[in-house]
This record gives structure tokens, sequence and C-alpha cells, in this order.
């Protein structure tokens, strides 16, 4: 936290706003394969919405161009294309770093047990905060790889409105919550035991990451269900199912003509 709050202070001039062609760009990436016309303008509206309404940060010596904040609130736009704007409500700030950043704080183990930690981080979301992001990081998202930290960290934002970060954002009104917490719990639950096989770690198709927390395992799950949905079909098609009616969006039919090209594949 203290590096962080050191870099706010030392913030540089505004972000570039981006150019049409740079819109344009963003909403190219293979992330958006298969909308229809009409679906990419309500993105474009709503990541222009995001634009005006966050402040953009960069830090550290962080100097993004009119691409990169296109990128990165297109991408923000695409949990919320059929939610709203409101679902990123009660926070201000996007802060950029150029590449991965330190984060320095206070953890509890499983016996109580406070720890002084000290990670490496791509992004990070606070709670009422910001929300915190790598420009490398941003620049390999979007590309049908399985890799995506905008979604990964503005879906801890759609967690963090039920009041805490667990994992279990608001459900609509047609969603029943015994649904929602069998298909993570059950996941979640199976996805620790696989990691804990011999040769589970290396073995896994999801990032072990997702078993640090139910809070991680969502926004990984959601990271997947934007970038990779074949996978999370295949491997917890309940989960698939939840974050369908949680997002309204079917992104398995969308993405079904564009293959995806995991990390691990690509030369």
């Amino acid at each position: 936290m203290i590096s962080l709050l050191r870099a706010l202070f030392s913030r540089t001039m505004p972000v570039p706003a981006p150019t049409t062609d740079e819109w344009a760009a963003a909403l190219d990436l293979p992330v958006f394969a298969g909308f229809p016309a009409v679906d990419r303008r309500h993105l474009l509206l709503l990541a222009q919405e995001l634009l005006a309404g966050k402040r953009f940060s960069p830090v550290a010596g962080a100097d993004p161009g009119g691409l990169d904040i296109a990128a990165i609130v297109t991408q923000a736009a695409l949990p919320i294309l059929h939610l709203g704007t409101r679902w990123y409500r009660g926070w201000n700030e996007v802060v950029l770093y150029p590449g991965e950043f330190a984060h320095e704080g206070d953890e509890t183990d499983e016996f109580g047990i406070v720890h002084r930690v000290r990670h490496v981080r791509s992004g990070e979301a606070w709670e009422g905060g910001p929300l915190v992001l790598s420009l490398d990081s941003v620049r390999m998202s979007g590309h049908r790889e399985g890799y995506n930290v905008v979604i990964h960290e503005f879906a801890h934002k759609l967690d963090m409105n039920s009041g805490s970060v667990n994992g279990f954002p608001p459900l609509h009104a047609d969603m029943r919550r015994e649904a929602w917490s069998t298909a993570f719990a059950t996941a979640y639950a199976d996805l620790r035991a696989s990691l804990a096989r011999p040769q589970g770690m290396e073995d896994s198709e999801i990032d072990p990451y997702a078993a640090e927390s139910p809070a991680e395992f969502f926004a990984v799950m959601s990271e997947y269900f934007f970038e990779w949905p074949e996978l999370v079909f295949a491997t917890y098609p309940a989960v698939y199912a939840q974050l369908c009616q949680f997002y309204r969006q079917d992104t398995l039919r969308r993405l079904s003509s564009f293959p995806v090209q995991p990390i691990g594949a690509i030369e």
C-alpha cells in the first residue's frame, strides 16, 4: 500500500483521449469477435461513459497511449454490456503502472496469524478505492488466449457490490442463491482438490491462482468466461450456466466460430 500511495502523489499528465481509429482497433480485439453491430455500438457507448466517469492516473512512469485507454474501457464494458455502468459505482479511479507492481500488506492465515506480505501483481482492486492495472498486462489481454487482467479486476469490483469480496456478487431477481452457491462451491472445492494431487499444478488448464479464495475463483472464472468460455463449459458447466445468467451473455455461442489460442499453446 505504501508504494502505491507514494506513486499516487507522483502521478503524471492526464491520459490521451482515444481517436476514432483507436476505438475501432480496441473493439477489433479477438475477445469482441462475433458481436453484431448493435452490440458493438453499445459497447462503445458504455466504454465512453466509463472513460468520462473514471479518473485515469498513470504512475511510476507509465505512459499510456489512446489505444491503451480504449482497450481498458472497452474490455471493462464487456462484462456490463447487459448490466450497465451502475455496477461500477462507488469508486472513481483507475491507476496505471507501466508493468507489474509490488503490493505490500497484511494477510491472515487459516490459523488467524497475521503476516506481512509483499507480492508482485499485474492488477489489484481496492474496496471503495481505486482499481490498479499494469499496462504490460493490459496489452496481453483481449486476445482470446485465456488471460485478461482488465476483466479479472473489474470482476472483483462487481463482487464488491455485495458488501464483501467473497465470489458472491449481487444476483439478479431471477437467479437463485442456492444454485450459485452450489455451482461455485463445488467447482472451487474440486479445483483445490485437483491441484493438491501429484502433478496437479502442472496438469491444470485453469490458473492455480483461482484456488486462492472464492473471490479469486469468481474473478478467474469471469476472465475465462469472456476469453476462453470453452474451458469453463467443459470443466465446470454449472459455473458456466450461472455466469451466463449473471452476465446476461452466452459467450460460448458468440465465440464458437473463433477458436481460442491458450497462452500455453502459443509458440
